[in-house]
């Protein structure tokens, strides 16, 4: 029997000609995470990358299917996301959260699972009243209403990023801007090459 060849990150990495890296977009509900990560995700996708969005449409249907929303099933949320955020790493993509993850001991915690440098946290950063605003599904009426308890930016608290390797402004910026300064992080990084 022939012995097998460990296929490596690094093979894999040269065979996609990028590095992969995991994105970790937070901020408010409303505040654009998902809008910014699948807009990036299509930019990346056009220029031949290998990317996945990890999201509450794609994670809490499924992965997270029995998790409620106390703080710790929030916890074991981000926690699940962070250990299929590492196997991604090892395949070579370059992965895509977005998530609220209010609290910085759980994203440092995420953060601490992958090698230095793996873990990029780019804070999506919009005032309330524009999340307000934005808001289609009436979250945010209904829990000034009272009618959902603990949320992020009312009645929960959202604790700020201190290092983030990126701030994006939504109410200040377009998406096409705040796509492209991800971009551009990746491109400093030496995540992906300009094309």
């Amino acid at each position: 029997m022939t012995p097998f060849i460990k296929i490596t990150r690094e093979w894999r990495n040269h065979q996609n000609s990028h590095k992969s890296v995991v994105l970790w977009f937070t901020g408010l509900s409303g505040a654009g995470k998902s809008t910014i990560a699948h807009s990036v995700e299509e930019k990346l996708y056009q220029q031949g990358c290998k990317t996945f969005v990890l999201d509450g449409d794609n994670v809490r249907h499924g992965l997270s299917g029995d998790l409620g929303f106390s703080d710790e099933d929030r916890k074991e949320n981000l926690r699940r996301i962070g250990e299929v955020s590492k196997f991604f790493i090892e395949a070579g993509t370059i992965t895509l959260t977005a998530f609220i993850s209010p609290f910085r001991d759980d994203r440092e915690r995420v953060r601490s699972l992958m090698p230095h440098g793996d873990f990029l946290e780019i804070y999506v950063d919009c005032s309330i009243e524009v999340c307000e605003s934005r808001d289609v599904k009436g979250l945010y009426k209904r829990a000034r209403a009272g009618e959902v308890k603990e949320f992020t930016g009312i009645s929960a608290p959202y604790e700020l990023p201190e290092k983030p390797e990126l701030v994006v402004n939504t109410d200040q910026q377009t998406l096409e801007e705040s796509v492209e300064s991800v971009i551009q992080l990746l491109i400093e990084r030496d995540i992906i090459q300009r094309v």
